[in-house]
């Protein structure tokens, strides 16, 4: 597993519940480490180990615990690349949706060895779209349904976000596990959105 997966778990927790609570999760854990670097790769167990004990630690069902962590990458002060790189995609909610296949390549543009899984988006009518997006871990789509809630914060958009759990892809493929999600966006402007700048310094 990448670095960057047992980061984001650490910088949540950090962040969000304090350096003592981290360190309870990584002893319980056994991770044999402290802290992680986000631009090694380990062992996936370790992952799945950390997850386990800050569902546990934190009591927290994981798929709650998951859509958090999703959204704190977006939502926190303190991490916002993913955010810029995320906003890129263009000045409404609509855009972005339309940009998520694309976003697998994007992230390896910005690190090589970071492989999402793939992503599919639907337009199933109206205001009405379904993502399906491949295994990364147990649960991704979850991180990705917190995600999504974020993002349509950061764009003033009122949605209704649902994780459908393992199902078939655009093409109808049910044998790749993907997980799917579904997004009916209310109304597209319900709110004015977090400032976003394209340039250096910009929110």
């Amino acid at each position: 597993m990448h670095g960057l997966i047992n980061k984001a778990i650490e910088g949540f927790v950090v962040e969000i519940y304090g350096a003592g609570a981290w360190q309870s999760i990584v002893t319980e854990a056994e991770t044999g480490a402290a802290s992680f670097e986000a631009m090694l790769v380990y062992d996936d167990v370790i992952a799945e180990r950390l997850l386990e004990a800050t569902a546990a630690h934190l009591n927290k069902p994981r798929p709650m615990l998951l859509e958090d962590i999703g959204t704190f990458l977006v939502s926190h002060p303190r991490m916002p690349a993913l955010r810029r790189l995320l906003r890129f995609a263009g000045t409404e909610f609509e855009d972005f949706l339309h940009s998520l296949e694309d976003l697998p390549g994007r992230v390896r543009l910005a690190v090589p060895d970071f492989i999402l899984p793939s992503m599919e988006i639907t337009h199933k009518g109206a205001r009405d779209y379904e993502l399906s997006c491949g295994p990364l871990f147990e649960g991704f789509g979850h991180v990705m349904v917190g995600l999504l809630q974020a993002m349509a914060d950061e764009y003033g958009a009122l949605v209704t976000i649902e994780h459908h759990g393992p199902g078939p892809g655009a093409g109808g493929d049910t044998s790749r596990g993907l997980e799917v999600i579904s997004i009916r966006l209310h109304v597209p402007q319900f709110s004015e959105g977090r400032r976003f700048a394209l340039g250096v310094g910009g929110g």
